[in-house]
């Protein structure tokens, strides 16, 4: 990407209200303590809405996350602070392919400080672009019915309510093309 940050995924941005930087880049086996912390971190609504209920075992969740990052259809990507040599994850897409429902399945958050900012949608669209460049081409996800801010995300990524969702959870889904 750039000779200063050649792990990004995509064009770094600057934050000058925060002095700092923000990266997106692809996890590997070793940020599993760096993830773990950070699901720790988010608020309780915001970890509920990520996992669609109370987690207790965060760290086994975060090493779940990681386990596969060496097959190419399972990643994780950070969406990750730099400033003044420190390194701080301020939000998570995991995503991972089931060959039996010819889809990749999602899961995203956001950090609550760094939510409203763009930066779902940044992580998203590199998710997304991951997955096309494997040649997929379709991506769900399921949200609960009441987390209108990912409903409002995944509408302005594209996404469409399939209707396969049941009285508390919308499943979403977009079908993937490279743009010309």
């Amino acid at each position: 990407m750039s000779q200063l940050f050649p792990e990004a995924v995509i064009r770094p941005v600057e934050l000058a209200e925060a002095d700092g930087v923000v990266c997106i880049r692809t996890a590997s086996a070793s940020d599993v303590k760096s993830l773990s912390v950070y699901f720790t971190d988010l608020s309780p609504t915001s970890r509920n809405k990520r996992f669609m209920g109370a987690r207790a075992d965060l760290a086994v969740v975060a090493a779940q996350c990681l386990a596969k990052t060496d097959r190419p259809d399972h990643f994780t990507l950070f969406a990750e602070f730099r400033q003044a040599g420190r390194r701080t994850i301020i939000g998570e897409t995991h995503y991972a392919y089931d060959a039996a429902a010819r889809h990749g399945e999602f899961a995203i958050s956001v950090a609550d400080a760094f939510q409203r900012m763009g930066f779902g949608l940044q992580m998203l669209n590199a998710m997304e672009t991951r997955a096309i460049d494997l040649g997929h081409e379709m991506i769900a996800g399921e949200t609960a019915r009441t987390n209108a801010e990912m409903r409002g995300l995944a509408r302005k990524a594209g996404f469409s309510d399939t209707g396969l969702g049941d009285w508390q959870s919308v499943h979403l889904a977009k079908r993937l093309s490279r743009q010309p």
